[in-house]
């Protein structure tokens, strides 16, 4: 009976993954069947014209922009966060107030935080319709998954490491510096790469705080729209499927490029410290 169940639930396993990779497999060959024809080096660096299709790289480098923007404003102060709430908090009351209310931020619809940013950034702050108004929003919306996953990270290096280092006579801080973080880091960047992963796939939040300006943008206060929300106009506008899915083809490239790009420097940092 034992044997029965085990294989039961080994075969359940295999099925579900089998059924995961599978729609993965259908959804990203659907994409790449629709819209490879398309993809050459005019599509990817030449500029777009409404009327008569054009290129990307306007949208791709606005892309780029609102990435690298958000992840240098909340990668520092997540990880800040997560330290002193996991390092040197006090745990009580406050503390699981603040996780809750984290928990919760990464629940919140992304057109809630569009509605914020145009309201707070693009009328109050005055910065208008640009980059940096959607670079903000996005920093908000990411940040809770950046103290929540570097947490996490923290809480896996074991307590030996920490004891060991302090009886060397090292300070907290040190401690903190040259043991646990280092330790931790893995953890730290996979939350860099959902973040990333985040940033890209928002449209609803952009499309309210950068603008629909396909034109190359001449700085981070400028209007422009990023390829989601491009596909989302060319889609809703003229309808072109394969245009749209192109245009996600790209986005699949970034999205493995950043994620190679993290992993290799998380091993980089991995052997630097041992």
């Amino acid at each position: 009976m034992r044997t029965f169940k085990d294989n039961l639930l080994r075969g359940l396993l295999w099925f579900s993954a089998f059924v995961t990779v599978g729609i993965l497999l259908l959804i990203v060959g659907y994409i790449f069947y629709k819209g490879f024809r398309l993809i050459n080096l005019d599509f990817i660096f030449g500029s777009y014209s409404p009327t008569g299709g054009g290129g990307i790289w306007p949208m791709i480098v606005t892309t780029v922009y609102t990435i690298v923007i958000s992840l240098v404003i909340a990668t520092p102060i997540g990880i800040l966060a997560a330290v002193y709430l996991q390092e040197y908090a006090k745990q009580g009351r406050l503390v699981r107030t603040i996780r809750f209310a984290t928990e919760s931020l990464t629940g919140i619809p992304s057109i809630i935080y569009g509605l914020f940013g145009a309201v707070f950034f693009v009328t109050t702050l005055k910065l208008g319709m640009s980059i940096i108004s959607a670079s903000l929003t996005l920093t908000i919306i990411v940040l809770p998954v950046v103290i929540r996953t570097t947490e996490e990270a923290l809480k896996t290096v074991p307590g030996a490491y920490r004891e060991g280092s302090l009886a060397l006579g090292t300070t907290k801080l040190q401690t903190l510096m040259k043991v646990i973080l280092p330790s931790s880091m893995p953890g730290i960047l996979s939350g860099i790469i959902l973040s990333m992963g985040r940033i890209i796939g928002e449209s609803a939040a952009i499309f309210l705080t950068a603008g629909t300006v396909a034109a190359m943008p001449s700085s981070i206060f400028s209007s422009a729209r990023t390829l989601t929300v491009h596909a989302f106009l060319v889609t809703q506008e003229a309808g072109d499927i394969e245009l749209a899915a192109a245009i996600g083809i790209v986005l699949i490239v970034i999205i493995l490029i950043l994620n190679f790009s993290a992993t290799f420097i998380s091993k980089k940092l991995s052997k630097a410290d041992y």
